[in-house]
């Protein structure tokens, strides 16, 4: 399975509309790939919190019409980061967009996990209550995004619910570079999935961007890590390694204690 993580360069001096035609072109020349990932609200900007009501929309949106275009016209499956979404009463949520080879919307996720504290996407924005998993030709996709890293119980479902690949979009701050370097290789480990987790690089909202999207294997090891300029990172997945570190390995048959988080599937 070959993974392209699109390491999109969000900043201030360009408009949504133009992330949006910069995106979709990369995505084009990434025909012949079988998965595509972008960053966490690229188009509005994860960090540009006086942007997010003018840019919230819905998932048939000028974000998700863009996105489901261009997985069509290069065949991939296309998880599309995440986009300021406004739900039926109002609520903005920072929902993940995944989109099959066909450009059909297959997966949506609204993040649980709500960055912030007291400020910020935990004020301003809802949080999601399910974990999403989608099959696909390659294996079972789980859906996480950026602060979620933080929290094992959320990819212990995702385990749960068959994630042999989980896909993290990203806004995640450069001074806390370290966290997100030890974070996505633990996640991988201790799940034993392949976790491709793709960062936005540049700075909006005043906030400089780590970048260095990572695509981690099974045994927590980095198959392929990118730099803090706007790139692609390409890597090619061998998903039958996922059944053989679980088989060589076999902690996760050794669990013992089942916590179950407060969420509904």
């Amino acid at each position: 399975m070959r993974a392209s993580l699109i390491q999109l360069s969000v900043d201030s001096s360009d408009s949504a509309d133009e992330r949006r035609h910069r995106a979709a072109a990369l995505i084009r020349g990434r025909a012949g790939d079988d998965l595509v990932v972008l960053p966490e609200l690229w188009a509005a900007g994860a960090w540009a919190y006086d942007r997010w009501e003018h840019e919230a929309e819905g998932v048939d949106g000028p974000t998700a019409a863009a996105m489901s275009a261009a997985a069509r016209e290069s065949g991939v499956w296309l998880h599309a980061g995440s986009v300021v979404e406004r739900g039926e009463d109002g609520t903005l949520y920072n929902t993940a967009l995944l989109f099959d080879r066909d450009g059909d919307l297959r997966g949506r996720y609204r993040k649980i996990h709500r960055y912030g504290f007291d400020t910020g996407e935990a004020t301003l924005m809802g949080g999601g209550d399910a974990i999403v998993t989608v099959p696909t030709d390659f294996g079972v996709v789980g859906l996480a995004i950026c602060y979620d890293l933080r929290f094992p119980e959320l990819f212990r479902g995702l385990l749960d619910a068959g994630a042999e690949l989980i896909a993290v979009p990203a806004a995640w701050p450069a001074a806390r570079l370290t966290h997100w370097r030890l974070l996505t290789r633990t996640r991988a480990l201790e799940e034993q999935v392949f976790l491709l987790a793709c960062c936005a690089t540049g700075t909006h909202g005043d906030m400089p961007q780590a970048g260095h999207s990572v695509v981690v294997d099974p045994w927590g090891t980095a198959l392929g890590e990118a730099g803090t300029a706007e790139e692609t990172l390409t890597v090619e997945c061998d998903m039958a390694q996922v059944a053989r570190m679980r088989s060589e390995l076999p902690v996760l048959r050794d669990r013992v204690l089942a916590i179950e988080p407060p969420l509904r599937r």
